[in-house]
């Protein structure tokens, strides 16, 4: 047997027939729309088949389950250039993602959360990641979306493509390439990524070589989910680690995957049962208030990001300093309304709220040391002490991870430790990180 110019092998044809069993490869492609929250059947796009809408949790509803994640944005170019304003003209993107959990499978999750237009995906593969854009021969996938290597994504939709046979490993690198021939305009995307993704004119969704790929970006375009399917039995009770730049990586190594989320991840994967770690920080987000390059605010895209997801079980609450340091003359995109402890307390307790009535555990963490940065006023850090004091001691939460003494210096316990700062005492580095995943109690998540 032959699927996508690629002999299959005696696993992936096991996995072939479990994809016709449950009835996943030859399913139409699944569209839904995520403003409002209430799925609604889509309009059909000339030239396709309509699709019904149903919300992305009842999708699927059998073994498919989460391994990588990251949250939409508007377009937007607060730290410099990127290809979100523009958007894409004959061009094909090619992405890297690391996965948290394994399987025999793979399929994408596409977004146009933000755009506005429908979005064309004219083709797209997904393959095993090698070197400086390529990828390992024999793993290309051509990847469709209702039996067709075609889709249009409506105007603030998202799109499942179908399951392709692939053999993925817990924390092994998956490389997905788009090709958009048409023009997209201003495009969703995940702007700081902390990974290499790359750009190149005309069609090279195939191309093993990454020699086409002579254009690169540090941020996702359109592609906010990888889900597998099969594998070891791997705990289908995922995590979600929600937060601003502190959990999307800012200040880790570039292409290294060493953000908390990631090396909670390892963490889970050394126990010899690994769990999914869903990512879905956003640099600069705030708990209460709406941002014009951050997103929006964590009680309203929490019921996006995080409850649309399958088979959450936990979710790692770390925001509220953006919320804190907002109103300051140096926040990125222009100062937002000062917001006082006691806001943002209701904002927290409203996350607990929706979390607990979905019925997810919910774990808070204290906000780490702010002394040195453009956010240190004294008023900042009066705000700081006393949310960290309400975290530990209130009991709102299920748990609490104490991010803020795990990263602390202890001569002085309002400064980060220089050993785990990335350089502007707001952001932990590699080693910072890796101190707050071992910060958290494995046993309570």
């Amino acid at each position: 047997m032959i699927v996508n110019d690629t002999t299959l092998t005696g696993t992936d044809m096991r996995t072939t027939n479990t994809l016709r069993r449950a009835g996943i490869a030859l399913l139409a492609a699944t569209t839904l729309t995520t403003l409002p929250l209430m799925a609604t059947a889509t309009a059909a796009v000339p030239g396709e088949k309509p699709t019904a809408a149903p919300s992305r949790a009842a999708h699927g509803a059998g073994p498919w389950h989460g391994a990588w994640a990251a949250s939409p944005q508007a377009p937007s170019a607060p730290f410099g250039p990127n290809w979100s304003e523009q958007g894409f003209t004959n061009h094909t993107v090619r992405q890297i993602v690391r996965v948290t959990a394994g399987g025999t499978a793979a399929r994408i999750e596409l977004s146009n959360r933000y755009g506005t237009t429908p979005l064309r995906i004219t083709g797209a593969t997904v393959a095993r990641t090698a070197e400086g854009g390529a990828v390992q021969a024999g793993t290309v996938r051509h990847l469709t979306f209702g039996q067709g290597r075609s889709v249009t994504v409506p105007m603030g939709g998202t799109v499942l493509s179908d399951g392709v046979p692939l053999r993925l490993k817990a924390l092994e690198s998956v490389t997905v390439t788009l090709h958009l021939a048409g023009d997209t305009g201003p495009a969703t995307f995940h702007h700081a990524a902390g990974a290499t993704s790359y750009r190149a004119t005309g069609d090279h969704r195939s191309d093993v070589s990454g020699a086409a790929f002579r254009e690169t970006s540090s941020s996702w375009y359109y592609l906010t989910g990888v889900e597998v399917l099969g594998g070891k039995a791997p705990r289908r009770d995922a995590i979600v680690t929600f937060g601003d730049s502190i959990t999307d990586g800012v200040g880790a190594t570039q292409d290294a995957d060493n953000r908390y989320p990631d090396e909670l991840a390892e963490r889970l994967a050394a126990t010899g049962a690994p769990r999914a770690v869903l990512n879905h920080g956003i640099s600069g987000n705030q708990v209460v208030n709406d941002t014009t390059w951050a997103g929006e605010k964590g009680i309203e895209r929490f019921k996006k990001d995080v409850l649309t997801e399958r088979g959450v079980r936990t979710v790692i609450v770390l925001e509220g300093i953006n919320d804190i340091g907002g109103s300051g003359p140096d926040f990125p995109g222009g100062p937002t309304p000062d917001v006082s402890v006691e806001r943002l307390i209701d904002g927290h307790r409203e996350l607990i709220r929706q979390a607990r009535a979905k019925g997810i555990k919910v774990i808070g963490a204290t906000l780490t040391p702010i002394k040195g940065s453009f956010y240190d006023t004294p008023a900042n850090e009066a705000k700081r002490d006393a949310f960290n004091e309400w975290v530990r001691t209130s009991g709102a939460y299920d748990s609490v991870v104490d991010f803020d003494r795990a990263v602390a210096d202890p001569a002085d316990p309002d400064r980060m430790l220089p050993a785990y700062d990335s350089g502007d005492h707001l952001h932990p580095g590699d080693a910072g990180y890796r101190a707050m995943a071992e910060a958290l109690d494995l046993d309570e998540l």
